[in-house]
Parts: C-alpha cells; structure tokens; sequence
C-alpha cells in the first residue's frame, strides 16, 4: 500500500523557493515512484505566510535546533528577524505531517527551513539542520535530503 511522505514542494517543480523558482529533482520523482510513496508538498515558509517571492534568509547564529530552544536567530538579508515565522512554518508542516499520517520527510537541503545536513549561517555553508527538519527529527520522523538519495 502507498506510503504518505513529507516532501519540500520545491523538489517536486512547485514554484515556492524564496526567488519564486523550483528545484524540480527527477532523483526525488524517481525515488517516490520506485518507492510507492505518495508526496505530501510542504513550504514550511508559505505555510507561515510569508509571500512568494520573498527576501533570502539565512541564520544569524545556530541552526533549527537553536531557534526550537530559544537561543538561536534567523534573519532576512536586511535584518528582520524570523524566528517565530520559521516556527510557526515548522509547526503547520509537522500538522501537515500527521494529518497525512507521515512518517517520514524527505526535504530540501541547504535551505533555512528543511536543510537536512548543510544550512548557510552569515553567508557560508555550515553544518546544521533547517527549523522545520529540527521539528520533524524532534518529533521522531525520519528526514532526508534529495542529496541522501
């Protein structure tokens, strides 16, 4: 029987990326198919409401693990800070999760929000986990990235 899986909207041609572009990923679409998965699209960043598109965000300081626990900051190149709006975004993909009773989230790497192993903090690409992964992972789904495929 098909599985239901969290998958960032970006990697399935869904034009939802801060520029208003996809990362449509053939792998992905390959990978749900050989699978039996049925895709579940999220962009924890519209599901917070902000536009598309919208102003690059990166971290400040920490990563999602950070700013579940209150200490760390997520900042627009200007300067507004994101925090609550990338947990907020984090909240309504993990309620998209269980209403769709998932399991698992395959999700976009490198991005503030679903960046799995790799996320860029004051311009340079860092270790860390995106806020939205750090809620899944804490909630017990397995997260991957496109690039784990």
């Amino acid at each position: 029987m098909p599985e239901p899986i969290l998958v960032s909207a970006c990697l399935l041609g869904l034009r939802t990326r801060y520029d208003g572009s996809q990362k449509l990923n053939n792998k992905v679409l390959e990978y749900l198919r050989e699978n039996d998965y049925i895709p579940v699209p999220v962009c924890p960043e519209q599901l917070a409401g902000l536009p598309t598109p919208r102003e690059e965000v990166q971290f400040v300081s920490g990563d999602g693990n950070s700013i579940i626990a209150g200490n760390g900051a997520l900042a627009t190149v200007s300067g507004r800070n994101l925090n609550e709006i990338f947990l907020r975004g984090a909240i309504e993909a993990l309620q998209t999760g269980r209403i769709a009773s998932c399991q698992k989230a395959l999700m976009k790497e490198r991005s503030p929000s679903c960046g799995v192993h790799m996320i860029y903090r004051a311009g340079e690409r860092v270790p860390g986990v995106g806020v939205t992964t750090a809620m899944l992972q804490k909630e017990n789904f397995s997260v991957f990235s496109e690039e784990d495929l």
